[in-house]
């Protein structure tokens, strides 16, 4: 299991928590945001996804993620 925190602006409320979420998880992955922080913890299996795929994934949504 690989663990990552990636930055991601444009999120202010509880439904950008539920969108980033939603990408993340339909993923197979585990996502908690953090609003405070601008940030969303992120738990997957490397065998199955990539990082590049988890950032399209939160793009897709409308957010950036900043690297």
């Amino acid at each position: 299991m690989q663990n990552v925190t990636l930055k991601v602006e444009g999120m202010s409320c509880g439904h950008c928590v539920s969108s980033v979420e939603g990408a993340i998880s339909k993923l197979g992955a585990t996502g908690k945001v953090d609003l405070a922080n601008k940030s969303v913890f992120i738990e997957y299996e490397e065998a199955k996804l990539t990082l590049k795929s988890l950032e399209e994934a939160i793009e897709d949504q409308g957010y950036d993620v900043i690297k």
